[in-house]
This record gives C-alpha cells, structure tokens and sequence, in this order.
C-alpha cells in the first residue's frame, strides 16, 4: 500500500541521516579518548562498531515542506524494531518491522490522508502489511555505512545531558551535519543535528544494548493490502 511504503520510506530517510550508532571501549576521565584521531577516523571507527552495539532507541523530529514530524523507535539486536511517527497535521502511525515483514497501523487522521474517510474505517484498528524487507527502517547495513561520513571536523568538546561529547561537524553547502560522541565509556553516538537541508531534523540515541521486544501482530488485526486491491 502507497501509505506503508510513503511513511517508511520517510522514517527510513530520518534513520539513514543519522549515519552511525557506536560501540566500541575507551578510556574514562579526563583523557581524550580519540586523542591523535581525525574526525574522520574517529566517525570510522564508531560506524564500524555500531553494529556490535545490538539493540539501540532513537527519538527525535524531522521537518519536511514545514511539517516536525516526531519519530521514536527501537531496534532489537535481531534486527527487528517497533516505533511510532507522525504530526499534529497528517496524524500518527505505529510500524513493526519483524523478519521480512514490516507492518503499519495508524490514526484516522493519518488514514483521511492518505485515502479519506472510508479507508480510515475500513483500517481502524487494523496493521497493513508488507513484504518487502526493503521498507524496514531498521536495516543497520543502511544507517551505519561510514562511506558517508568523510571530510568531517572535530570542534571544541560540549555535553549532551551531562555526558561529554566531541562534536563532529560535516558540512556540505548550506548543510551541516553534527555528530555527538560520548567520550566516556563506549564511544556511542548521542545525538544528531542535521541543519541547512530540506529536511533538517535532529535525533538522540539510548537504550544500547538492553533488550527489545518486537512481536508480530496477530493475524486477525492485519490486513493484505494486495487482497484489499483485489476486492477479496
């Protein structure tokens, strides 16, 4: 259905901004752990080990045609996720990502949008699904390619909710990109500003390595988008 794949891809365009999600040791106190490091090298290394990470939660907001879209989802270290998206405009929708499969359930607002009030109702309460593992925002081979992340600069040190951080900027025209690395404990990715674009928006990052739960939901509350096309 033209809803699953739009909200996905959206949610999925908001993941693959952030780049990178770490995980690897270092060392605490007033050391720098990433002394003798570029900026690149460090961003390299926190990419490389963001898949060693496991499970992870990331919130925060995108802006589109001056729309703040809110996003929060969490990712087991299976690969599966679950999360919510959404605006006070175009409503709010859940999606699961389990396997192959992703699943989408939603507002009426949300569903009014995208094909008025009779499919609101028809799909009140009820998960769409899809296919296509290409949907999943939560395809880690995707959001933590390093290839994007060159020609960055290290500005001064800052703090991101009493944790210090070195800060990564990366800027391409008018667009600039900061990455916030905690610099105690493993070196995960904290926060991610994305300023100057089209769709400038800025997550934050926690959760890494505890468990999530992700479950399919029961088949009677899902609906085929194919059969609903076929009239069956």
């Amino acid at each position: 259905m033209a809803a699953n794949r739009k909200l996905l891809a959206v949610a999925a365009a908001c993941a693959a901004a952030v780049i990178g999600v770490t995980g690897c040791s270092s060392d605490s106190g007033d050391k720098d752990p990433f002394e003798g490091m570029s900026a690149d090298k460090i961003a390299d290394k926190a990419s490389k080990a963001s898949k060693d990470a496991g499970s992870f939660t990331m919130k925060g907001q995108m802006k589109q045609k001056g729309e703040v879209s809110n996003i929060e989802f969490a990712v087991a270290e299976s690969g599966d996720c679950k999360g919510t998206m959404g605006s006070q405009k175009s409503g709010t929708a859940e999606f699961l990502s389990v396997g192959k499969v992703s699943y989408v359930k939603a507002d009426d607002k949300f569903w009014e949008g995208q094909g008025g009030a009779s499919t609101a109702e028809l799909l009140k309460g009820r998960w769409v699904k899809s296919g296509s593992k290409e949907d999943s925002v939560c395809n880690r081979d995707d959001m933590f390619k390093s290839d994007k992340l060159k020609n960055l600069k290290r500005e001064d040190d800052s703090e991101v909710d009493g944790k210090k951080v070195a800060v990564l900027t990366q800027k391409k025209g008018k667009e600039t990109t900061t990455f916030y690395v905690a610099m105690e404990g493993k070196p995960y990715f904290l926060k991610v500003d994305n300023k100057g674009s089209d769709d400038p928006g800025s997550v934050t990052f926690g959760g890494y390595g505890k468990p999530v739960d992700v479950k399919a939901p029961p088949a009677k509350d899902v609906v085929d988008p194919e059969k609903l096309a076929s009239g069956s």
